[in-house]
């Protein structure tokens, strides 16, 4: 390692982020611009640790000890080489992947991890700064046509790569423009949309055809589709939200989170005026405690909500790594975004039990305290009495996950199985049910991160052109097999 003694000299530091009033005044990115001498001392805290964990915590594979080596050392472009060889858009894990490679960073046993997300997003910056990112365009053509039908980050992983591979892809897109939940989920200060605007521009340069505003099925029926492409890889991600069927559910007001983020994002890329329903002025309230949640929130800071609560049913975690989930496993405890820095309040172990309203509009939401059993293994949650109260809201968002891919219209017209978890069946081939119809991604998978997205588009694309060709020289970065395991 470049500093042997580095990890012994320097404490963990992170970007700044903007001042709180400043960045809620508009929708760029919300971290200050990390100082590069920073940088170096910061990959210089990775250890010689013998067996990198962090390799394996990552389930792209990504070399991690290698390119923070290299920083230190200012071998910039063998760094970006290294960072591409494992993951095709490290500018979008080094936003926002949640880092289970800094979970299982060997330092991270006593001290704070290794600011890994950090260096993978200084890396890819200066690559596209210094003009070391181009197209890569194969040596030959295949003549073997795909359809890859979703434009989330495992379809645009899964189509770059076959590109790559030499076969004609046409990627398939419902909404207006391609990204899938990177475009039209993600806010805009999480992640700008140029970064995803400049990556869409290589992989036409490569070769890489997107169709936006088809949706198969619908607009192009899929024995068409069968007859046309040599292999169909489903991509369609877990887009099917979680409902929350109480009693006032039907008052207006109460909107699914993607029903509040998707204009949102619109109306930061200019493609609406404005947003239907703003929480501009309004007591706000959310309903649960993950991610999408916190982007509601941000989201409504924004929009300039008069007060924000936060609803989790699950206990508040504590603020260290719980012992039930000892390194190098992905820690229970709690997360703290840069959302939740702006404001709100988050109410943990607290259940909605029915909606109110007036003139069809909702006006308060009732809750009742619950405390979570665990029962022979299995977790309920049982309802505190005398902890009933009634919160006043004019806007609530269900940020409550969601419970696969969309199960009717493509995914029944091609004839696919669905497992017992609601995900389209895939063997360990990266197959469907259905002969050359592939799966990659949260359809599969079920909602998860965007770097096992990555990563299973990587290693579905293998798997297509090894059943194309009868061999194949792209990475397999997890299997099917490998996920379960993990």
């Amino acid at each position: 390692m470049g500093d042997p003694k580095g990890f012994m000299k320097h404490g963990r530091i992170v970007p700044d982020g903007r001042p709180i009033p400043v960045r809620l005044r508009d929708w760029r990115e919300v971290y200050e611009p990390f100082d590069s001498e920073v940088l170096k001392t910061q990959v210089s805290r990775c250890m010689d640790c013998g067996i990198p964990f962090c390799n394996n915590g990552c389930p792209l594979g990504n070399l991690i000890p290698d390119w923070n080596d290299l920083v230190f050392k200012n071998e910039w472009r063998r760094a970006i080489e290294a960072l591409h060889a494992t993951n095709n858009f490290p500018e979008f894990t080094g936003r926002l992947c949640p880092a289970p490679c800094e979970a299982a960073c060997v330092l991270g046993i006593n001290e704070d991890s290794v600011t890994i997300k950090q260096a993978e997003v200084e890396i890819i910056e200066r690559a596209w700064a210094e003009g070391w990112v181009h197209p890569i365009i194969p040596e030959e053509q295949t003549g073997k046509t795909v359809a890859v039908i979703g434009s989330g980050p495992a379809g645009l992983a899964t189509a770059q790569q076959l590109t790559r591979a030499g076969h004609a892809v046409c990627v398939f897109e419902r909404s207006e423009k391609v990204g899938g939940l990177l475009r039209y989920g993600i806010p805009e200060f999480k992640m700008e949309k140029r970064f995803l605007e400049r990556r869409i521009e290589q992989m036409e340069s490569e070769g890489t055809v997107f169709k936006t505003g088809v949706e198969v099925g619908k607009d192009l029926d899929v024995e068409s589709l069968r007859a046309e492409y040599d292999a169909v890889v489903l991509a369609i991600g877990a887009t099917q939200w979680r409902e929350l069927q109480i009693p006032g559910r039907e008052l207006t007001g109460i909107y699914q989170a993607m029903e509040y983020l998707v204009p949102a994002n619109l109306v930061a890329e200019g493609q609406l005026d404005e947003h239907p329903f703003p929480a501009s002025g309004k007591d706000v309230i959310i309903i649960g405690g993950g991610d999408t949640g916190a982007d509601c929130l941000g989201t409504a800071h924004r929009h300039g909500a008069a007060s924000i609560l936060q609803f989790e049913i699950m206990p508040e975690p504590p603020e260290l790594r719980d012992a039930s989930t000892p390194w190098p496993t992905w820690p229970l405890m709690l997360r703290t975004s840069s959302a939740h820095k702006e404001g709100g309040e988050r109410i943990f172990s607290i259940s909605t039990k029915r909606f109110s309203g007036e003139g069809g509009n909702v006006t308060s939401l009732e809750t009742i305290d619950v405390e979570t059993i665990y029962d022979g293994g299995r977790m309920r949650f049982e309802e505190i009495g005398g902890t009933e109260r009634e919160y006043k809201a004019d806007l609530v968002f269900l940020a409550l996950g969601f419970t696969g891919p969309e199960q009717e219209g493509l995914a029944t017209e091609l004839d696919v199985d669905v497992d017992n978890r609601g995900n389209i069946y895939r063997d360990e081939n990266w197959m469907s049910s259905s002969d050359g119809v592939f799966v990659a991604g949260d359809a599969g998978r079920g909602q998860s991160l965007i770097v096992w997205a990555i990563a299973e588009g990587r290693s579905c694309a293998a798997a297509v052109d090894q059943w194309l060709q009868g061999n194949s020289l792209l990475p397999k970065p997890v299997t099917p097999l490998t996920q379960q395991l993990r």
